[in-house]
């Protein structure tokens, strides 16, 4: 029953947002001020969500499994391996 649920409201909202991003597309001018400020805001949400996602529902799990707890060597490891990606990350942002 919840599935349902989540399907018509995602089928109702992409039809709502769709239909707002034709509308808006005559009036949109890409270098003006407001265009760049809510492009930048919905980019650095969509950043942070992502973000959020990998840290907290993702590594948190692994990191609070009972083998990596258990291993001080394996945490160490485990660190070392989400900071290099990170920091791959920001260097291929770069």
């Amino acid at each position: 029953m919840i599935i349902l649920h989540d399907i018509c409201i995602y089928t109702v909202t992409v039809k709502i947002t769709l239909l707002t991003g034709i509308a808006l597309s005559r009036t949109y001018k890409e270098n003006s001020l407001t265009s760049l400020i809510t492009v930048g805001l919905l980019n650095a949400s969509s950043a942070g969500l992502l973000i959020y996602m990998a840290l907290v529902d993702l590594l948190s799990a692994d990191f609070m499994g009972s083998k990596l707890q258990s291993s001080i060597k394996l945490q160490l490891n485990s660190y070392v391996a989400v900071l290099l990606g990170v920091g791959g990350m920001s260097l291929m942002t770069k």
